[in-house]
């Protein structure tokens, strides 16, 4: 897919993989929308990069999912490339007893509800383009999960299972859907790791992540595993026990602690 002359909204923008992803394509003539819920976040944003368009929107209510359609559909006609990157990443020990189902629910409509609403709210625009995108971004993680992130890691498990049956329903439309799944990437989200859970992981240079991530969708490759998330998703087929207790020793570490 050519990355030129396109109008682009990518959800979650205003930090990491989505703004990294913004400002790259910008530069190469692109139409960018990104939303955030923090309007702060996008205004500094804006002041960055004057050309990209911001909206504050969350894409855990629908009501405001709606809403941005509408406004798109309006503001922006030539919509024709949707990339839902919103995320959360939460520790969870199910040790601990201060957890509340409201703050399961948040990440699970973030990550997975959110996108899924997205994506349906937006393709019967999408689908009217001569050519377009819909690029989920997931993770390595959701190959073989990091036990200390179940709700995260269960939330992008299915969204690389909710692509591969949209790719197919899609396959005689002229969208193309592509999947994005990042390793361990140096952002804001990592930060609420210690050292020592991260102890043995290559992180990836957001910068070279998104280098990566486009050069995949140019070449149409629909299964983008930029850096570590191609072993990973290689041992979860060949050692899936091996490599699902190498992604554990964080927790080993973390229930330590909850004895």
């Amino acid at each position: 897919m050519k990355l030129k002359g396109n109008t682009i909204l990518i959800t979650g923008g205003a930090g990491g993989i989505g703004l990294e992803m913004a400002s790259r394509l910008l530069e190469r003539e692109n139409t960018v929308i990104i939303t955030g819920r923090n309007r702060e976040k996008l205004n500094r944003v804006k002041e960055i990069l004057p050309k990209i368009h911001t909206i504050q929107s969350d894409v855990s209510s629908e009501k405001e999912i709606e809403s941005l359609y509408q406004d798109m559909i309006e503001r922006f006609p030539n919509l024709n490339v949707l990339i839902n990157n919103a995320g959360v990443m939460r520790v969870v020990n199910f040790h601990e007893t201060h957890s509340s189902l409201a703050e399961f629910t948040q990440e699970i409509n973030i990550n997975l509800i959110g996108s899924i609403w997205m994506t349906k709210q937006f393709i019967p625009h999408l689908k009217k383009r001569p050519t377009g995108a819909i690029v989920q971004i997931t993770s390595g993680l959701a190959f073989v999960p990091l036990p200390t992130s179940p709700i995260y890691c269960a939330t992008k498990a299915a969204l690389h299972s909710f692509v591969q049956s949209l790719r197919v329903q899609l396959k005689n439309t002229n969208l193309r859907v592509f999947e994005v799944a990042p390793p361990a990437t140096q952002t804001e989200m990592l930060g609420q790791f210690e050292s020592t859970d991260m102890k043995g992981v290559s992180i990836m240079k957001v910068e070279d992540m998104v280098r990566d991530t486009l050069k995949g969708i140019e070449k149409d490759s629909f299964e983008i595993r930029p850096g570590q998330s191609n072993q990973l998703k290689f041992m979860s087929r060949l050692a899936p026990d091996f490599i699902l207790s190498q992604m554990s020793k964080s927790t080993d570490r973390m229930l330590a602690g909850s004895k």
